[in-house]
């Protein structure tokens, strides 16, 4: 009976993990297809969903959304 009243994609949902929140820079923005292209810390370039950012500035992106504008701060390179 506890079986039928657990909603099981909720329950697998749970043990998956969530997408990590990044950050990238927006290199352009299409309002009409409301997309932008983004560039990811290593160069590389993606067409994510979201025109909320401007051009140039930062952007935190998860499952290729733009969630928002992510602050300017010095990044810090550490090697382990």
């Amino acid at each position: 009976m506890a079986l039928a009243s657990t909603n099981l994609y909720r329950a697998l949902r749970e043990l998956l993990p969530e997408q990590p929140l990044q950050v990238a820079t927006v290199a352009s923005v299409n309002a009409g297809l409301g997309t932008s292209i983004i560039t990811w810390p290593g160069g590389n370039t993606q067409t994510v969903r979201g025109t909320g950012v401007a051009p140039t500035n930062l952007a935190f992106v998860r499952n290729g959304v733009i969630e928002g504008e992510a602050p300017s701060l010095t990044t810090e390179l550490i090697e382990v």
